[in-house]
């Protein structure tokens, strides 16, 4: 990964501030070079009214048609992600591609009716950030439960999980 460049990106409407945070978090535990570029992406055409939430497997096949050329790409909204077959995702990223993308709705506390705690907010983006990426780096999900690969599907699982990669993992992307 050293040498390589990795861009972040909103999509819908979202402060820059966590997406600066967010780049200096990966830039340090993934050694590479974090930009955030200014422009936005309107999720509008991945909305699915009857849930309310936003198709992510949409929103990358997009964001790979306008940005993959120009390299990895992490995207970040506020908007709910979902896949068909699943309630929500987290995240989702192209296996080995150059996209992917993350949710801060459900990482945030008051989604699950707590106080906001932006601490809280930041290492479970950067978990999660990690996670996608490592897809994008041709990771597959992990079977040690501490490992930022390890596939979650409740936010108290991506709490326990470390925002590192396994020894098995490190080696694989190595």
């Amino acid at each position: 990964m050293n040498g390589e460049r990795l861009r972040l990106m909103r999509v819908g409407p979202l402060d820059l501030a966590p997406l600066d945070s967010l780049a200096a978090r990966l830039a340090r535990r993934l050694r590479l070079s974090c930009d955030v570029l200014e422009e936005t992406i309107d999720a509008s055409f991945a909305h699915e009214p009857r849930r309310g939430q936003y198709h992510s497997t949409a929103l990358l096949d997009v964001l790979a048609r306008t940005h993959g050329e120009r390299g990895r790409l992490l995207a970040v909204t506020e908007h709910d992600l979902f896949v068909p077959i699943l309630t929500f995702v987290y995240g989702e990223a192209q296996l080995g591609g150059p996209c992917a993308i993350v949710s801060m709705h459900r990482l945030r506390e008051e989604f699950y009716g707590l106080p906001a705690r932006e601490d809280v907010l930041q290492d479970r983006l950067e978990k999660e950030a990690v996670h996608e990426l490592g897809h994008t780096f041709g990771l597959r999900h992990c079977m040690d439960w501490r490992c930022v690969m390890a596939s979650n599907h409740a936010i108290d699982r991506v709490d326990l999980k470390s925002a590192g990669f396994c020894a098995a993992c490190r080696k694989l992307i190595a």
